[in-house]
């Protein structure tokens, strides 16, 4: 096992080639990328890491977008968010972080995952129609203190990217004071934007190792509609203030049937890339929470199309955008349950997934690790991935015979009354329905990826 002077050297060194190769980035990215990267394929220590650098080379021939979108992290970031989130993210996180993960998975027994998702808070300042979190019982939150552990225990186990959500992260008193004495993480926090001002925008630059990423629906309309009017003015003075700080941030978009064609459009895309965003997560709504409603979730022949937009966004424009539910070639399947990441809510509950809302234990008074272990967490990971069909990755939305299954093995209760009602009776026949819909589009496109990603190899190896 790496001891800790071990472990630091380790950190030290990677924090050494890290500035230098900032270093050659700053002075003249154009000419010096390729180096740069040919420094991180050699020291990186996990294979899929020095794969990911090979990736990036070669796809840098091929998409000029890419090295546009490595010139906007060089030029629009400021440079103690250069050295404290980037250098969170790729030497802590990555480096020396996906290493000690692994290492203590097999001295624990069990799985390590990448990141945690925390709800400091269950408060919000917003009451958004359909939130998923709108059902959670309100005026719940976190101490410092709780939050502070599970962070400091994370550390131990190799993670050093934490995610935060809601509620209104930016309405726990802590925020500040938590990426302040954990300058060694990376933070990103889901918000709705509307409490970030100058003075916000002002300590997150000289904290520097947090990014946030804004709740949209698409434009004014969309947004305000949902969320409630004055809302997406609010967001983009609070991009303006980050943009003008050298903050890095991004954008979270709840994907329905009504607003797909608007938020993948050229205009949008084009439009928040101007407005400084770095990135996005696209979430497909499922429903549950608050008012769920079958009737918004994308059809098969939106989500079918979606599989090659976003593709195309990510090598025609300098932004990097991930869409979870249509990803899962990217991350090998279903991320939750452990396996990459879980959820923590305000409550202390501890939750596979930020949409599967049961839980078997709580985070208060009780070690991580030992929450690691959970029997629901071990039901998701041995039926990982869910399909052979990584197209088809969620238990919740593609196989929900599957969570009605890990819910049964395992018997959690639910998150809140009524998060139960997903699984059964016209719900669960619902669910069922949208999964066989998309099954049939899924097994079509899957063929037609898997066609082309072997015509590709052919192609290399000629």
């Amino acid at each position: 096992m790496m001891t800790k002077s071990m472990e630091l050297g380790k950190r030290f060194f990677g924090e050494k080639v890290f500035g230098t190769v900032m270093g050659y980035l700053k002075k003249n990215p154009e000419q010096n990328l390729e180096k740069a990267l040919d420094m991180v394929e050699k020291i990186a220590v996990a294979s899929n890491h020095k794969e990911y650098a090979r990736n990036i080379k070669a796809q840098l021939q091929e998409n000029p977008a890419l090295r546009q979108y490595i010139n906007r992290v060089i030029n629009e970031l400021d440079e103690n968010v250069h050295n404290h989130l980037i250098n969170n993210f790729f030497v802590n996180a990555s480096l020396v972080g996906v290493p000690k993960q692994n290492r203590m998975a097999k001295e624990l027994g069990h799985n390590v995952p990448y990141t945690i998702l925390i709800d400091p808070t269950s408060n919000c300042n917003l009451r958004c129609k359909g939130c998923w979190a709108g059902a959670y019982e309100k005026q719940q939150s976190l101490s410092f203190e709780e939050v502070d552990r599970i962070v400091s225990e994370a550390k131990e186990l190799g993670m050093y990217f934490i995610v935060m959500s809601g509620g209104e992260p930016t309405m726990w008193p802590h925020l500040e004071d938590l990426c302040r004495k954990h300058y060694d993480v990376a933070f990103m926090i889901y918000t709705n934007g509307t409490l970030i001002d100058e003075k916000t925008a002002k300590w997150m630059r000289e904290a520097g190792n947090i990014t946030p990423a804004f709740s949209l629906e698409g434009g004014r309309e969309a947004t305000d509609q949902r969320r409630g009017n004055g809302v997406f003015d609010k967001i983009i003075f609070a991009m303006d203030h980050l943009k003008e700080n050298g903050v890095a941030f991004g954008i979270s978009i709840t994907i329905t049937n009504e607003n797909v064609d608007e938020v993948y459009s050229d205009e949008f895309i084009d439009f928040m890339i101007d407005k400084g965003v770095l990135y996005g997560w696209s979430f497909h709504y499922i429903p549950i929470g608050s008012n769920p409603d079958f009737s918004l979730m994308i059809t098969p022949e939106q989500r079918a199309a979606l599989v090659d937009r976003v593709r195309q966004v990510r090598t025609n424009k300098p932004i990097q955008i991930a869409d979870f539910w249509n990803d899962g070639e990217l991350t090998m399947g279903c991320i939750a349950g452990g396996r990459r990441y879980f959820h923590i809510n305000a409550s202390g509950d501890v939750e596979p997934c930020a949409f599967v809302h049961f839980t078997v234990d709580n985070i208060k008074g009780k070690p991580l690790k030992e929450v690691l272990a959970n029997p629901l967490f071990k039901a998701y990971q041995r039926r990982q991935p869910f399909s052979d069909n990584l197209l088809r990755p969620c238990p919740i939305i593609d196989r929900p015979e599957i969570l009605r299954e890990m819910v049964k093995e395992a018997n959690p209760q639910p998150s809140y009354e009524g998060a139960e009602n997903l699984l059964y009776n016209e719900s669960a026949k619902n669910m069922d329905a949208a999964a066989t819909a998309w099954r049939e589009k899924a097994d079509q496109k899957w063929a037609e990826i898997s066609k082309e990603t072997e015509r590709e190899k052919e192609q290399t190896r000629a």
